[in-house]
């Protein structure tokens, strides 16, 4: 009998042990820091590196990119764990977001939140240290903005879509002040892309998930229905327009090949085929489409100004 409590107390250390260990754990902190959205981050990071840097391919700091990919990717992370800590009670309530670990109470908030804090010093540091102060300063420029602009405006009003497209858009600023140590006219180019883009990808997702939203208190998009199709309409289209020339920079400055002006050409006529199929829809298989069609042409776009670009310093 006495020796029942001291088998009892091994046994909780080793499921606690294997709790630690197992690999769902592991798996639910991955989730947090939202995989699919780093992806698209790494890639425009990346390509503003690439398109930012003065020497030539064959002297090309691959080692320095690397670092600055990494640190953005930390900033960025630690900043989707730390929206999924402030929006937890919001998130249990959307089909979309239900099954999230924090939402679904597989984590604790409390582990949430020092993850969240931890990737985001982490990385703000390691890209002050490794890259340049400029770089950080943007990250975490981005991680402020993000949490404390975009995040709570969602519950408040429409315009938290422009908002949020303003941090959105920094990765590949992060890429080229990593790059030069400095932002040039080419690198606002870059971010204007990225700030256009935004509008008919967010569009897409809030439409598909608009009962969702709304059942959780989000106000991306009007209650009215009149209103709301016009905001849809606005935000799905005109961004998509305004990208035509703003993606055609390059060209308009003869820094880049007829063949980079034709290929972007068709891109953006793509795209705004599907933002026009949406407007003129409104279902939510056109809004699964236009969000296929808008993952699948901001990286072609930025391959394009990889492949086509003039060495040293890519298309500018």
């Amino acid at each position: 009998m006495a020796s029942e409590p001291i088998v009892a107390g091994f046994n909780l250390r080793v499921a606690k042990r294997s709790r630690f260990w197992d690999s769902k754990i592991w798996l639910d902190y991955l989730a947090l820091t939202k995989p699919e959205v780093n992806f698209l981050i790494a890639v425009t990071t990346f390509a503003g590196f690439y398109l930012g840097r003065a020497s030539a391919w064959h002297d090309f700091p691959l080692l320095r990119s690397m670092n600055t990919v990494l640190g953005t990717l930390l900033v960025a992370s630690g900043t989707g764990a730390l929206n999924q800590y402030i929006e937890r009670r919001f998130d249990a309530q959307m089909r979309r977001t239900a099954r999230r670990p924090l939402a679904a109470g597989r984590l604790k908030p409390s582990s949430v939140l020092w993850f969240g804090i931890g990737l985001s010093v982490l990385g703000s540091v390691y890209l002050a240290g490794a890259i340049n102060p400029l770089a950080s300063l943007l990250a975490f420029g981005t991680l402020l903005s993000y949490l404390f602009l975009y995040t709570p405006l969602k519950r408040k009003s429409p315009l938290c879509t422009l908002v949020g497209a303003i941090p959105g858009a920094m990765p590949p600023l992060i890429g080229w002040a990593a790059a030069s140590g400095k932002l040039s006219f080419a690198a606002w180019t870059l971010y204007g892309v990225l700030f256009l883009w935004q509008f008919p990808h967010f569009m897409s997702i809030a439409w598909m998930y608009r009962e969702d939203y709304a059942r959780a208190g989000y106000l991306v998009l009007p209650h009215d229905k009149h209103e709301r199709e016009r905001v849809v309409n606005w935000q799905a289209v005109l961004p998509l327009v305004l990208l035509l020339p703003v993606s055609l920079v390059p060209a308009l400055t003869g820094k880049a090949s007829g063949t980079y002006c034709i290929a972007a050409v068709l891109l953006c006529a793509g795209f705004l085929y599907y933002g026009a199929q949406f407007v003129l829809r409104k279902s939510n298989s056109s809004a699964r489409q236009l969000l296929s069609a808008s993952i699948i042409y901001l990286p072609s776009l930025f391959l394009l100004m990889i492949l086509l670009g003039e060495a040293p310093g890519g298309l500018y």
